[in-house]
């Protein structure tokens, strides 16, 4: 009887050590699932685009400006959809009318061209251009006004005079939880964003590079 209980420990001791040995065999040198790419790079999605993008800026001569226009789009779509510029507006059309990443690009880089080089000419800051890439050139005129340089106070003053003149589009979905509510208009946290997208961008790029490697100053 002691010999069957004691064979019956045995046999419950080598399955448990079999069970421990074959988990940690699993653990080991089982082949891991590798991590989605956009969670070892947020910026995945939009640096497929750089060659585009820089061929585009190329046409203006603008090509320094790449990264720029990658945190922008970073922040428009993170290069997701039909119109990762979401630039549609800016030719005429309703949003995301657009459905073709070229075009988009092409449009979107149009748009950034303009309103640097109408804000140059009004002599603002790059932040400003940023933020008007959002707000629209009316935002450089208004800067231009009041000291020539962008801060968050100036683009909800902006915002919040845009959203008075059409106030049933511009509420922002009637939404007055809505970070942004009452200036509905745009979002006047927008350039601080790009800024911050191209910061992480900087740090996401090996040092090696992943392309043209261009910036603009903000």
């Amino acid at each position: 009887m002691k010999k069957h209980r004691r064979k019956k420990r045995n046999m419950v001791f080598v399955l448990f050590l079999t069970f421990c040995a074959l988990a940690m065999f699993q653990h080991y040198f089982q082949p891991q699932k590798p991590a989605p790419l956009e969670k070892m790079d947020p910026f995945a999605g939009v640096k497929k685009y750089r060659t585009l993008l820089y061929d585009e800026l190329t046409k203006y001569n603008l090509q320094e400006h790449t990264d720029v226009l990658i945190a922008v789009m970073q922040q428009e779509s993170h290069g997701q959809g039909g119109d990762p510029m979401q630039a549609s507006e800016s030719i005429g059309l309703t949003r995301n009318s657009i459905q073709d990443p070229k075009q988009s690009i092409e449009a979107g880089v149009k748009h950034f061209q303009q309103v640097l080089s109408y804000g140059n000419s009004k002599k603002v800051d790059f932040p400003t251009i940023i933020q008007a890439y959002n707000m629209g050139r009316g935002y450089i005129d208004f800067v231009a006004q009041h000291g020539g340089r962008h801060n968050e106070e100036l683009a909800k003053q902006y915002s919040l005079l845009r959203a008075q003149e059409n106030p049933t589009l511009y509420n922002c979905g009637g939404d007055k939880k809505n970070f942004r509510y009452p200036y509905c208009y745009g979002d006047f946290t927008y350039s601080t964003k790009v800024s911050h997208n191209l910061q992480l961008l900087s740090d996401s790029i090996p040092v090696n590079g992943d392309g043209n490697q261009t910036g603009g100053s903000f």
